[in-house]
């Protein structure tokens, strides 16, 4: 990890070609989330949430006999499934399911391998949305915070939402594209995004209001409109082949949620206690430079705010939002790099390396 943050700034230089910093950024983001989650545990930590543990019975591969079904009677009675499977896939869309069926997912080891793999697409992603929106060097020292940020780290290899960011940035990418044909492949992207995890639906949100301050009211309606007739015609066509219900799907994860720890603790708690856990988990120095270019008005920053406000005062997601949340870490990496200095580059990689791996070794948690 020292090494590492050593190194990374090096990566800034423009002697550096495009594809080749997106090649070393994917392999240095990659090593670096092995090496963290072996810390503690050594290699079983790459599987182990996956395996054979406790926690391992809230899981996705618990569930893969309901799709001994097939997959038409599975999505057609999927609202009545979800309270019968673990508590992950049960608050969420089956999409997951689907893929690990489809690819034969069925072990610990190949769970951990699609988790690992995909969720390390998501580094160089990173990099391409933050060119479109930064200058090089800054899109550079965006895609290296988000290389390092503790909780992109921590459960880049241990959980599902690491699988999630790519989903979300592939969709995000599309959205901000110039052109129509862009905007609807990104569209159709974020539907079926929100086929995985309906808190993906956040990172449409994040681009239209970009949209709108950059471009004004006008063309991020029309993204908005564009994406919102894409996601409805998505989930009005498998409702019409398969009958999946999208409206069971939220009813049925409602009352998952309802009968969880979430509401142990009053909901005024989670508006305060959603946000502050998050800011803390992408890393304190990463927060500080996102606040200081929301204090600046930058476009980033203020869309990023506005969608943790609605999400937090929605009250949807409550609890584990450092974990939950990890889609929004890119676009604060892109807020905190309009505002961090480039010679403290280096400095702010060490205090995230260090605050990553003070948590995995001291913090005895389920992921």
């Amino acid at each position: 990890l020292a090494a590492g943050a050593a190194w990374a700034p090096r990566l800034r230089s423009s002697a550096v070609p495009p594809p080749v910093f997106a090649a070393a950024l994917l392999a240095l983001g990659l090593v670096l989330r092995l090496l963290l989650a072996a810390a503690s545990v050594g290699t079983r930590g790459w599987y182990a949430p996956f395996g054979p543990t406790i926690e391992a019975q809230n899981e996705y591969i618990p569930a893969l006999p309901a799709l001994d079904l097939g997959w038409r009677p599975f999505l057609d009675r999927f609202a009545e499934l979800a309270a019968t499977l673990p508590i992950h896939p049960s608050v969420h869309p089956p999409g997951l399911l689907l893929t690990m069926d489809l690819l034969e997912v069925t072990t610990p080891y190949r769970m951990a391998a699609l988790m690992i793999l995909g969720g390390a697409l998501s580094l160089p992603l990173v990099y391409v949305l933050a060119r479109q929106l930064l200058d090089e060097g800054g899109a550079r020292t965006a895609a290296l915070l988000f290389a390092f940020a503790p909780n992109a780290l921590l459960f880049g290899v241990t959980g599902t939402d690491a699988f999630f960011v790519t989903l979300g940035l592939l969709a995000t990418i599309g959205l901000l594209a110039r052109g129509v044909v862009g905007q609807a492949v990104g569209s159709a992207m974020l539907a079926l995004a929100s086929f995985f995890s309906f808190s993906l639906l956040g990172v449409g949100a994040w681009a239209v209001f970009v949209r709108a301050l950059r471009r004004g009211i006008l063309p991020a309606v029309g993204v908005a409109a564009l994406a919102g007739a894409i996601l409805v015609a998505f989930y009005a066509l498998l409702w019409v082949e398969t009958g999946y219900s999208l409206f069971g799907n939220l009813e049925a994860a409602n009352y998952s949620y309802h009968i969880g720890v979430y509401d142990i603790r009053p909901y005024l708690y989670w508006v305060i206690g959603s946000p502050a856990a998050w800011m803390v988990a992408i890393g304190l120095p990463i927060t500080w430079y996102a606040l200081r270019s929301l204090s600046l008005r930058g476009d980033a920053a203020l869309a990023l705010a506005a969608v943790v406000v609605i999400a937090s005062v929605g009250g949807y997601t409550k609890s584990e939002t450092e974990r939950i949340w990890q889609f929004l870490v890119p676009f604060a990496c892109i807020a905190a790099a309009t505002t961090l200095p480039v010679r403290r580059t280096s400095v702010v990689l060490f205090l995230l390396a260090a605050q990553a791996l003070l948590t995995e070794l001291l913090f005895d948690t389920k992921w």
